[in-house]
């Protein structure tokens, strides 16, 4: 196995080539969790992973509470299936919670004062309200607390941790939170290394092949834990030596075939963030180059898993304008397929055509 042996599988192990899924929340739950900050474009991550998604499908299956938005891991935002989102917040909240330690006691936040907020929030939501974090603030604040925007931002992130609050509709083009409990079915709590084995799972069958370090960096849990999930899930799983580490991954009766067309990929996609060494999508030159953003902070264009260039998005009425900024040499079988991945993204968003200059 090599590095494009390695990008070839993570393409069909990560839903990007040949998917099955139709479903956003099954996929979702496939994928164990997907980063989700740049809320347009993690929507644009599962759509890609799709027979037939649409942004209008994927925030419906949002708003109706398939797929929970709430900060899970690392920390930061990521989509997860309503089904997982309580037992993997049971299993990451705490190492969250010490990451954060030292803010928390810049601002002087603490587990009295959480008391107060959780308890006045969850009382707010109660009755299945969906409110903005402003109006959730302005009545923090009627209640004699400070709430300074860090602060602010601060309180309603340990309410997420808690599991208190999680996403809920969008009001027009506001993002609303609502009662965890009223989102996120009930279930029966795993202990520590039932959770620590299923993420596990769960990440080495989408993400594979993968090394314990890549799990650590993509779950945000210490490697000591990472690594009672990586050998409770071992003998589940082919294994294969390169470089010096060992990946795990979905055995498979042949190398996937990876077709040489461009494809779009948004920023912090799972294909590059999900990987604590994204050299298998990176050559060194790519890796050097500061416009690539690292392989995380800017949407990329990928041929047979490596990323070639980088994308800008300009909305029009009736059309998207696509800029590319190349960063290697692209063939010109790629060039010319970029027209069609450029269709492909504008209907996903409702336009009719995609314009490149």
């Amino acid at each position: 196995m090599n590095l494009s042996d390695i990008a070839a599988i993570r393409l069909a192990n990560q839903q990007i080539l040949n998917t099955s899924f139709t479903n956003p929340a099954e996929l979702v739950a496939w994928m164990g969790a997907v980063q989700s900050q740049d809320f347009a474009m993690a929507k644009w991550a599962v759509g890609l992973r799709l027979k037939k998604g649409t942004d209008a499908s994927i925030e419906q299956a949002i708003d109706a509470g398939g797929i929970i938005r709430t900060h899970i891991m690392r920390p930061t935002w990521h989509f997860v299936a309503k089904e997982d989102a309580r037992w993997i917040m049971d299993l990451t909240a705490p190492h969250v919670y010490k990451l954060a330690g030292t803010m928390y006691r810049q601002l002087k936040l603490d587990d009295s004062v959480f008391k107060i907020t959780n308890d006045l929030i969850g009382k707010l939501l109660a009755d299945g309200n969906e409110l903005t974090r402003e109006e959730v603030i302005a009545e923090v604040n009627k209640a004699g607390i400070e709430t300074d925007n860090l602060r602010a931002t601060h309180i309603m992130f340990q309410a997420e941790l808690d599991k208190i609050i999680c996403n809920g509709a969008r009001r027009g083009k506001k993002f609303t939170y609502a009662l965890f409990d009223k989102k996120v079915p009930s279930a029966a709590p795993l202990n520590r290394d039932e959770a620590l084995a299923a993420l596990a799972k769960r990440y080495f069958l989408s993400h594979g092949p993968a090394t314990v370090q890549d799990f650590a960096w993509w779950s945000g849990l210490s490697l000591t834990d990472s690594k009672r999930g990586f050998e409770a899930v071992r003998g589940d799983f082919e294994s294969a030596l390169v470089g010096g580490r060992e990946y795990l991954f979905r055995a498979a009766t042949e190398l996937p075939k990876v077709p040489a067309n461009a494809m779009l990929i948004p920023p912090f996609d799972e294909l590059t963030i999900g990987y604590a060494d994204r050299s298998a999508a990176m050559d060194d030159i790519v890796a050097q180059n500061p416009d690539s953003g690292n392989g995380i902070f800017k949407p990329l264009v990928m041929v047979k898993g490596k990323i070639v260039a980088v994308w800008r998005r300009t909305e029009k009425k009736d059309s998207v304008n696509i800029e590319i900024s190349p960063l290697s040499k692209m063939s010109a079988a790629a060039e010319k397929s970029l027209q069609t991945a450029g269709t492909a993204y504008a209907r996903f968003i409702g336009k009719k055509s995609a314009v490149f200059q």
